[in-house]
């Protein structure tokens, strides 16, 4: 009796532990199994008290009449799945007749007191069935991205989401995005999380950083072009327009709209073209955008007009040509000039960290998902990456990437520097490194690029 007291106190203090430390361990250990027993026996009186039952069907009342029976209870959402994940439950359901995705949603703060669990979110996977995820700890607390993740082309995780699932920047789905973000609230670990999933992809990382260079410069053994410029950023974002007219040159000689060639083979964007001819698609990060719309003379207000009017014809165009924007800023409003709205309105992606006032906020979120812009300003100074992330479907959630230094990135680019490819157009703004390791322009550099 002795030695089993021993043994139960030494197990309670190792899960005592575990959970304090250790929280995913804790929960792949104990949690799980506890957390599940929990939600099979509380399941109908919950759903019960949280008024997501209806009432039995008549032929079951008039049944149990007939046979002088008792009369049914109401009845809850039938599970169809409860699935254990590495942070929590994912338990799918069935709704009853009249039950609607909105009641579950609604009532998930009430679920998640219920049974014990840190989070709970919903969606619906289609008509009568919605999908509810329960996380048993605060994962965003400490990220830890899963070993595994789904690959597809130009589809790369960033971050996780607070309901346990990896957040993904699909640029195939949603092709171009906005994320702001305060002084030190995370956005550049945000932008390495980014580089870092697109460096061992084929595609060319191309970069505007007002800020002498000093984010994206390190990096530069896998971009295949820089600046560190407004007039610099210029002349880049008109090579890529120009090289954007060059790819749709491309795809019109190559639609293949003949009368033996199937629908799905005519070609309207580089997707659809053979692997041998299709270009490679580019990836263009700024920075900070307010760098780019600010002027103080008629002469930074002429080339403010040509760099706006630039990004904003590769935010319309670009995408079926294979160019993604990722516009990235500490502030974002209609003050920045002519031309922003028309920017933010092609941003499809909105990603916004802790911001230092509302209006970006607005700007951010305010057409697309309203309620958002309150979490996006709630966001607490010591929670450093925590962002909320939504897209044009209103749908959001809050994220947090894991912590990437920049000396972790500079080393990935680094390794996969063979994969950054040589675009004729980019050639001037391509930088490369001496022996120094310091960044010296190429020889066909201009001299701002240096």
């Amino acid at each position: 009796m002795t030695a089993f007291t021993v043994a139960l106190v030494l197990v309670v203090a190792a899960a005592g532990l575990l959970r304090w430390r250790r929280p995913a361990w804790y929960w792949l250990a104990f949690g799980v199994t506890l957390a599940a027993l929990r939600v099979l026996v509380r399941y109908r009186s919950v759903m019960d008290a949280c008024g997501l039952t209806v009432p039995p069907a008549r032929w079951r009342l008039s049944l149990a009449r007939a046979t002088n029976r008792p009369i049914p209870e109401p009845c809850p959402p039938r599970i169809r799945r409860l699935r254990p994940t590495r942070t929590g439950l994912v338990l799918r359901l069935k709704l009853r007749p009249g039950q609607d995705v909105f009641d579950i949603a609604a009532a998930s703060d009430r679920l998640r007191h219920s049974f014990s669990m840190f989070g709970v979110t919903s969606r619906e996977v289609r008509s009568g069935v919605v999908e509810v995820r329960m996380t048993g700890y605060d994962v965003l607390k400490r990220v830890q991205m899963p070993a595994e993740t789904e690959t597809r082309p130009m589809r790369v995780p960033v971050a996780l989401r607070e309901d346990g699932s990896v957040h993904y920047r699909d640029y195939r789905a949603i092709p171009h995005a906005l994320t702001l973000g305060a002084t030190e609230s995370g956005k550049s670990v945000y932008q390495r999380n980014l580089v870092a999933g697109l460096a061992p992809l084929d595609v060319a990382l191309v970069g505007i950083d007002c800020k002498q260079g000093v984010e994206l410069f390190p990096l530069a053994r896998r971009f295949s072009a820089l600046a560190d410029s407004p007039d610099t950023a210029a002349e880049l974002l008109d090579a890529l327009v120009a090289r954007m007219a060059d790819v749709y040159h491309l795809i019109r000689t190559q639609q293949r709209i003949t009368v033996d060639v199937p629908d799905a083979e005519v070609a309207a964007d580089i997707w659809d073209l053979p692997d041998e001819l299709r270009p490679t698609p580019v990836v263009v990060l700024v920075d900070e955008v307010a760098e780019l719309a600010l002027y103080a003379t008629k002469e930074e207000e002429r080339r403010r007009d040509r760099i706006i009017t630039a990004l904003v014809r590769l935010a319309q165009l670009g995408r079926a040509a294979g160019i993604y924007l990722e516009i990235c800023g500490q502030r974002f409003g209609s003050e920045l000039g002519k031309g922003i709205t028309m920017l933010r309105a092609q941003l499809t992606g909105r990603t916004a960290h802790r911001l230092n006032d509302e209006t970006s906020a607005n700007m951010a979120f305010g057409d697309i998902a309203p309620d958002a812009v309150l979490a996006a300003i709630q966001i607490p100074a010591e929670l450093r990456g925590l962002a909320i992330a939504g897209d044009a479907s209103g749908g959001w959630h809050r994220i947090r990437a894991p912590h990437t230094s920049l000396r972790q990135a500079v080393n990935l680019c680094n390794r996969y520097a063979d994969r950054t490819p040589d675009l004729p157009e980019l050639a001037p703004f391509r930088l490369t490194i001496g022996a120094a390791t310091e960044l010296v322009p190429s020889a066909e550099a201009s001299p701002a690029t240096a």
